[in-house]
């Protein structure tokens, strides 16, 4: 009976606990000392930073507008992040439905952050859109004449999630080194993030390494840019390690090459369904020796498959379309829901024959009378591609060359 009793009373306050998880309100033009209420928001500085009492379970909505951080020089971290929630109850930070929220300058999610998941927003460095990004310096230091803010997003934080982030013309788009362990990256559109110096481009779209636990990269959509696209990598005598990733349904297309490997050995690296259009992807790079690696049905247009120094490999169902290679006889489709947006998909479609307008089947995302939009993901805030009311049939979409990737939305 004791044990009965004590049984009821937690899983009660558990559910007290649950009802007193609060919706806090940041703006561009908050104040520190308002109340954190949709008509009186705070500021997202002092709120992100834990100056406010945010508990597990929270959420933090942000508020339409544009968050540029003040200090605009290349040695800032932009906004600083020392949140976190639980497993059941994790914080979450994300714009009100329907709301752009652009973070100018960058933000970085601290070490001691746990469960802490990152919906929706916009993060971008406007200096970028105005000032030169090519300069005369060697190497992958930061130029000394950067002069302006580097970070896109350096997740350093465990057990977090970025869901469904627009990320661009920062110097790097995702930092996740060996302390975001258990983190996941999905749904992320990344796009020409770096710089250029005369020896190459530097700066990418995804920076990681792992140790311990796993990283999850998913449903991701990166493009453009200067330096790699997946820039899983150590460098020799590096205390960080290429270990325990997967890397599934990722839509990389004209951008730098994709490299899942470095110095040290690593092991445990699982491949699926990745789509590239015009780069490489390697998987293993200069260490002595790697593990285990597991490739199944990825498919490379215009590029190649390296595969270096794996003990054991599984390699199946890859796919590689060489640029003087036969092309297949009809038009061809891929649809990848978005697992935390049920609204949402993203699209590559095939166009072999090169057609000008290409008859798309959408019943297996849409039902009739679903109000639908394609968009470009380099302009996924501008006017669609294409829209209309579902009515049953083939939807005709406008695509350009054989390769074209859209994100689909339906309300």
């Amino acid at each position: 009976m004791r044990n009965f009793i004590l049984f009821i009373f937690v899983n009660l306050l558990a559910v007290q606990v649950s009802l007193l998880a609060k919706d806090c309100y940041v703006s561009s033009d908050g104040k520190s000392s308002n109340l954190g209420t949709l008509n009186s928001p705070w500021d997202l500085e002092s709120t992100l930073e834990g100056k406010k009492k945010i508990l597990p379970g929270d959420t933090i909505w942000l508020l339409e507008g544009t968050y540029r951080y003040p200090d605009r020089t290349s040695k800032s971290a932009g906004y600083i992040v020392r949140l976190g929630g639980t497993r059941d109850k994790p914080v979450n930070i994300l714009p009100l439905p329907g709301v752009r929220a652009v973070i100018d300058g960058g933000m970085t999610i601290m070490f001691t952050c746990q469960y802490l998941y990152i919906w929706n927003i916009e993060i971008l460095t406007s200096e970028n859109f105005t000032m030169t990004r090519i300069f005369a310096a060697k190497g992958s230091p930061l130029p000394k004449d950067y002069n302006r803010p580097f970070v896109g997003i350096a997740l350093q934080g465990s057990n977090c999630k970025l869901i469904n982030l627009i990320i661009h013309d920062n110097g790097n788009g995702i930092g996740c080194g060996n302390n975001s362990k258990n983190s996941e990256i999905y749904g992320c559109i990344i796009y020409d993030n770096g710089w250029k110096g005369p020896d190459r481009g530097h700066g990418h779209a995804i920076y990681t390494q792992n140790e311990e636990g796993g990283k999850v990269v998913s449903d991701c959509i990166m493009t453009g840019g200067y330096g790699w696209t997946m820039h899983a990598y150590t460098s020799p005598n590096e205390p960080a390690h290429v270990d325990n990733y997967l890397i599934k349904n990722n839509i990389c297309y004209n951008a730098g090459e994709f490299l899942v490997g470095g110095a040290n050995p690593s092991h445990n690296i699982t491949l699926w369904h990745n789509i590239l259009y015009g780069l490489d992807m390697r998987v293993g790079y200069s260490a002595p020796y790697n593990e285990d690696c597991e490739l199944k049905d990825n498919l490379i247009i215009n590029g190649q498959l390296y595969i270096t120094g794996y003990k054991k490999v599984i390699n199946e169902n890859n796919r590689i379309i060489g640029k003087s290679d036969k092309r297949p006889d009809k038009p061809q489709v891929e649809i990848f829901p978005n697992n935390y947006d049920k609204n949402r998909a993203n699209i590559v479609v095939f166009n072999w024959t090169k057609l000008p307008i290409m008859q798309i089947d959408l019943k297996s995302f849409l039902k009739t009378g679903d109000e639908y939009k394609f968009l470009d993901p380099k302009n996924f805030f501008g006017e669609p591609i294409a829209s209309g009311i579902y009515d049953g049939n083939s939807v005709s979409v406008p695509v350009k060359g054989e390769f074209t990737v859209f994100v689909l939305m339906k309300k």
